[in-house]
């Protein structure tokens, strides 16, 4: 049974990795106690830090609850937020907290955190949030052009309901998994085959096997959690990958998967071949 405070653990892909999660004012704020626990089913032990701004939006105690950790809210002698982490996400990640990175100001301990981190390379994940006329100002483009090019990592979801929305916390956390496990050694490029097929009989008629794609989606989620470069030639499929892998190919015939499987084979060269689609045989 798990503790109140506590969470099943899903996967250890984030195992032993300390994660500074910084929070700063934007009303997504309110979404930080289920990225914090999403970080916790990995393994991560989460470190929150929050702007002044988010503290009124969602309060430190509740932060303090998803994480299982205290809450950095204002400076302290310890200095906490100067520790080593393996990385920092930034989410929310307001428009205004990301120009003050940008800009080297440094008028807070998150502030402070991110600039540390930009000094030392510590990964830095930026989730931006904000309504869709902000997010479409030119000068929003160009701040997110200036964080690409410093090395940072942004994540961006679609727009809806007129806004940039913080991406689900799953999303955010798969990503986070593949930024931070990407450099360690032996990483590969692996191709996977997965889902069904259906092979036409006339006009009207097919011939369909049957395969929900389940046991690919959860190969190809962990090995991308686990920093490794996967393509997915998938069939048809009657569940769906809990997050938007990078690379997948969609292909309901013996004969379209026979084909694209040839062609990642002779173009991307994989290290590696996983075939678990159950491919039509007559």
């Amino acid at each position: 049974m798990v503790e109140d405070t506590g969470v099943a653990l899903q996967s250890e892909t984030l195992s032993n990795r300390r994660i500074l999660l910084a929070i700063t004012g934007g009303i997504a704020a309110v979404e930080s106690v289920k990225l914090s626990r999403e970080m916790r089913r990995h393994g991560a032990d989460v470190y929150p830090i929050m702007t002044k701004e988010a503290t009124k939006v969602i309060s430190p105690l509740a932060i303090s609850w998803g994480s299982g950790s205290e809450v950095i809210t204002d400076w302290n002698s310890s200095m906490s937020q100067l520790e080593n982490f393996d990385a920092i996400v930034v989410a929310p990640a307001t428009r205004n907290s990301i120009a003050k990175h940008l800009n080297g100001i440094m008028d807070s301990p998150v502030m402070m955190a991110l600039s540390a981190a930009r000094g030392n390379d510590t990964p830095l994940v930026f989730v931006p949030s904000m309504h869709s006329d902000l997010f479409d100002d030119p000068v929003t483009g160009d701040l997110l052009d200036s964080l690409a090019e410093e090395g940072s990592h942004v994540i961006v979801d679609e727009e809806r309901e007129g806004k940039r929305k913080q991406t689900d916390p799953i999303s955010i956390v798969s990503q986070l998994c593949h930024i931070i496990n990407s450099a360690l050694p032996n990483r590969k490029r692996i191709a996977l085959t997965l889902g069904s097929n259906s092979s036409p009989i006339d006009d009207v008629r097919s011939i369909v096997n049957t395969s929900t794609g389940e046991t690919g989606w959860a190969i190809s989620e962990l090995l991308h959690r686990m920093g490794h470069d996967v393509i997915c030639v998938a069939g048809l499929t009657s569940v769906s990958p809990r997050f938007k892998l990078p690379d997948v190919r969609n292909c309901s015939s013996p004969d379209q998967m026979l084909s694209e499987a040839k062609k990642v084979s002779e173009e991307l060269n994989p290290d590696v071949w996983i075939f678990s689609a159950a491919v039509l045989d007559y």
